[in-house]
């Protein structure tokens, strides 16, 4: 286990209805670097989360008649306990999802900085008075909460995707009752710990652990739930989507990418490989606007290519705690599965493989950093959404094969490109069928952008100007005898 500052921040418990609470029923949680037991956390049925629901009710009438400053002091106090104890709870996050320690202080940071940018939107909800279509009447429009949220959250980023949901939901005055993963559960517990530090009100921010059918089950057919907010897969997405539709449910959808890394011959290589390695590598593969799918100019192909793989053979696989590891492990054994059988198929196909190609040999849940190039478009790492340390790489010959071939999938999150040609920028990021483009730069996700896709992709955008509108309805009011 890991020794902690604040030891209270690891808890087998769940923040719900007023209390923090057990419950005899529990569901094992695993170091994925080992596979050893770090834990156990209630596993709780409908009956449980129907009560952190009816808690969540009460709450929500207070909660939105909070005014908008005070919501974000305790916003903005919270985001400052998460960087008080920015190495306890990176530690809890290398402890259960397994990502390289300074990967993990680098996404506290990142999931405290969505709680300061909306403790400052809170204070932005602006409404509009309309011009008026007749002397003695005034049109007005304000914004107000949507209403009680829940939110399912993934394993691969088990802070920020938390913190991107609930700081525009607080701001705008939503109460929040909170799904994690049930792989990595502890940092959203960790999260609530620090709710309760910073003075938010109970049942503000509640969390319920378990198995995700009976949980999402109750958000989905409970009425006081208004509004689903889900990153994960598209498959899910839409049966969440389907189902919401019956109570008509305000959604919110971050689903699956199919991520485009397009090089252009007059691109700065060293600058592309820069970036390839963050885009692709980052988090072993697991993120959601990770490259899929690396296009390269034919003129560059095998130069870019053998670049990567010099870059990419010099990777430290290993435990996230182990200092200079810059892979950690997948985040169980079918992601292994899915990664090998993806290299399989890709050289079945006719790729070649440049570097790494099969499960570390580490054993475990540790995959060798892979590049093959010559991969064909018809290969699964093409088609699908990999997650993992696989980086496939297809040559081009023009600008029209390259955008085809990256606008060939139902879905559309992120994508990049690579070129020195400022026309060629604006003709390819308009071209490109994504709700992100990043041009010359691998990272592209911050809290004051909208973050969001297409198609397939998902519905919404989170972050930026435009993440509190997800969790706000707008009310017009007429008002006539204003003679």
């Amino acid at each position: 286990m890991i020794s902690l500052n604040k030891p209270s921040l690891f808890k087998n418990s769940n923040f719900y209805a007023g209390e923090w609470r057990t419950f005899s029923k529990t569901i094992p949680v695993f170091d994925p670097s080992n596979g050893e037991k770090i834990g156990e956390i209630p596993d709780l049925p409908r009956e449980e989360v129907r009560k952190a629901l009816e808690f969540a009710a009460k709450a929500q009438k207070e909660w939105a008649k909070t005014i908008p400053k005070q919501r974000a002091r305790f916003l903005r106090n919270w985001a400052d306990l998460m960087i008080l104890h920015k190495e306890d709870l990176a530690k809890i996050m290398t402890l259960e999802q397994g990502k390289p320690l300074a990967e993990s202080r680098g996404e506290i940071d990142y999931a405290a900085s969505y709680l300061e940018w909306f403790s400052e939107e809170a204070k932005r909800a602006y409404g509009d008075l309309i011009p008026t279509h007749r002397k003695e009447v005034r049109l007005m429009a304000w914004k107000e909460p949507v209403g009680v949220a829940g939110i399912l959250t993934p394993w691969n980023f088990p802070s920020s995707m938390i913190t991107r949901k609930i700081g525009p939901a607080l701001a705008a005055g939503c109460v929040v009752v909170s799904k994690p993963s049930e792989l990595t559960p502890y940092s959203a517990i960790a999260l609530a710990v620090l709710a309760e530090e910073a003075g938010i009100p109970a049942g503000v921010f509640q969390v319920v652990t378990g198995q995700p059918e009976p949980i999402a089950e109750e958000f989905l057919e409970n009425k006081i739930v208004r509004k689903i907010s889900f990153t994960g897969s598209t498959r899910v997405g839409k049966i969440l989507l389907e189902r919401s539709a019956k109570q008509v449910k305000r959604v919110s959808l971050e689903l699956g990418g199919n991520a485009p890394f397009i090089v252009f011959a007059d691109a700065n290589i060293k600058e592309a490989i820069r970036g390839a390695i963050a885009s692709k590598f980052r988090n072993a593969g697991q993120t959601c606007v990770c490259t899929n799918r690396f296009l390269v100019e034919e003129k560059i192909a095998e130069e870019f290519a053998h670049g990567l793989s010099e870059e990419v053979s010099r990777f430290k696989v290993g435990n996230g705690f182990v200092e200079g590891v810059n892979i950690g492990p997948l985040i169980h054994s079918a992601a292994i599965k899915k990664v090998d059988a993806h290299v399989k198929d890709a050289l079945d196909k006719g790729g070649k493989l440049l570097v790494g190609g099969k499960p570390h040999s580490l054993g475990g849940n540790f995959f060798e950093p892979t590049v093959i190039t010559n991969v064909s478009e018809r290969s699964q790492c093409f088609q699908e959404e990999t997650f993992g340390p696989l980086a496939p790489i297809r040559s081009f010959k023009t600008e029209e094969e390259a955008l085809t071939i990256a606008n060939s999938s139902d879905v559309g999150l992120a994508s990049y490109l690579y070129t020195s040609d400022p026309a060629r920028i604006w003709r390819v990021s308009e071209a490109l069928e994504a709700g992100m483009v990043s041009v010359n730069e691998g990272i592209l996700s911050t809290e004051q952008v909208p973050f969001g896709g297409v198609k397939e992709s998902g519905l919404g955008r989170e972050g930026s100007k435009y993440g509190i509108e997800e969790y706000q309805e707008i009310k017009y009011v007429c008002w006539g005898g204003q003679n």
